[in-house]
């Protein structure tokens, strides 16, 4: 066999997978908590001597994604907040960052204060389609080298000026990449450069600064913020099946919703976004989760009357509880059916806001009535019975009330196994066993 570890270290566990690359499968699997307060070393050491049991392992190449330390901090600044603010924003998210702060216009002092205040890891800079509006692009990079800004900037704007204002951050002393134009026309959306950057960068400066390890060797192993790497297990999983798709992630203090949509040839029309439309994009709500989030999945679900006050005040005691102790874990049959139920309440906002544009701030929405398949992730659904998981999916399918179109035809599966981080991880060096692997252990209701 030809092997390979793959791992994930979570803000709370770390996740290790043995792929056979040859087959295309698991062949071990195992987890231990994330050792954040040491050395996160030492759980992710753990966790992968505990999949390699008896494997024989040695000298196999690993693949790691991270989230621990809060995963990527982005902030965004761009020209306007509607275009190539929003633009940056979604190429944020499709690149596994957390937005924690946008900005939009020329940067004045109050604007400053406010983006040192979000602490960002990584400012991304756009603004200006290609040979379009270059003023206020150059005003804020000039304020940025004024300001002795430290944290590393991504440029992805207006392309005539790349060059030009690289090399003005970098006299400055900032720590500067430069990208291809995130909006270089108006309605035309392209990722591809800028994620690649950030994914750079977030391996270059960010990891080793988060002092999550002492020494070199996690910042040498972990190749992708865990969220960029599920978004291209995502995209490998769309590609082998051929459709479009769309992933909900419950998380013990976010829920994303992925989706991979098929290019619609009538988005480049006069009604086209002028800001883009992202085909492959990720949306992050801060305030649904099963233990952190738990309070935010019971008020945001009283906003949309899928639960009564009354009914919220019913379970608040319990959200209560799991926000206090994010270790809680569900061992009777009671409150094991709590965890089902808020976990389709976050699952089922979280979805809404996905596809109504609320969450991904397109105009029209993202339209998913061409959905073949719901993939369901995150602890919650993993260990769940199949019935239960089962059912939470179904409720989400079935949300005629919700404002949005649903799937007219889709299937679902949960990642029981999670394999999507790993595919993503695979997916450059062996694109065909990740979609292999992910056709394989997705487990079908």
């Amino acid at each position: 066999m030809t092997l390979a570890v793959c791992a994930d270290v979570g803000s709370t566990y770390t996740k290790a997978a043995v792929v056979d690359l040859a087959a295309g499968v698991l062949v071990g699997a195992a987890s231990a908590p994330t050792t954040v307060g040491t050395d996160v070393l030492h759980g992710l050491d753990a966790a992968v001597t505990a999949a390699t049991v008896g494997l024989g392992v040695r000298d196999v190449p690993w693949y790691v994604c991270s989230s621990a330390g809060g995963g990527l901090r982005l902030a965004v600044i761009g020209y306007e907040p509607l275009v190539t603010a929003q633009a940056g924003r979604r190429v944020g998210l499709s690149a596994g960052a957390h937005v924690v702060h946008v900005a939009a216009g020329r940067l004045g002092a109050a604007d400053l204060t406010a983006l040192r205040a979000s602490r960002p890891d990584v400012v991304l800079l756009v603004g200006g389609t290609d040979g379009g509006d270059a003023d206020t692009v150059t005003h804020n990079a000039t304020r940025l080298a004024r300001a002795r800004w430290r944290k590393p900037v991504v440029y992805a704007g207006n392309a005539d000026v790349r060059e030009d204002l690289t090399a003005l951050l970098a006299a400055a002393g900032v720590p500067v990449t430069g990208a291809e134009n995130v909006l270089p026309r108006i309605g035309v959306l392209a990722p591809a450069s800028a994620r690649a950057a950030i994914r750079e960068v977030f391996l270059r400066h960010v990891i080793g600064g988060k002092r999550l390890s002492r020494g070199t060797r996690f910042a040498r192993l972990v190749r992708a913020a865990t969220p960029d790497a599920v978004l291209t297990g995502v995209e490998v999983l769309a590609d082998t099946i051929g459709g479009d798709l769309a992933v909900v992630d419950v998380g013990g203090a976010t829920t994303d919703v992925y989706s991979v949509l098929t290019p619609d040839e009538r988005a480049t029309g006069p009604g086209r976004e002028v800001a883009g439309n992202l085909w492959r994009a990720r949306t992050v709500e801060g305030d649904l989760g099963m233990r952190w989030s738990a309070p935010g999945v019971l008020r945001a679900a009283v906003e949309e009357r899928l639960l009564t006050p009354g009914d919220a005040d019913d379970l608040a005691a319990d959200a209560d509880r799991r926000a206090t102790d994010p270790a809680f874990l569900a061992v009777d049959d009671t409150q094991r059916a709590v965890d089902a139920r808020i976990a389709t309440l976050a699952a089922t906002v979280a979805l809404r806001r996905h596809a109504r544009g609320a969450a991904t701030g397109e105009r029209a929405g993202r339209d998913l009535r061409d959905v073949r398949l719901l993939v369901g992730s995150g602890g919650v659904l993993r260990h769940a019975p199949t019935p239960v998981s089962g059912q939470v999916l179904a409720a989400v399918l079935a949300d005629h009330a919700g404002g949005w179109a649903l799937p007219r035809a889709a299937a679902s599966v949960v990642d029981a196994d999670y394999v999507l981080a790993a595919g993503g991880l695979l997916a450059q060096e062996h694109r065909a066993a990740a979609g292999t692997l992910l056709r394989h252990h997705l487990r079908t209701h």
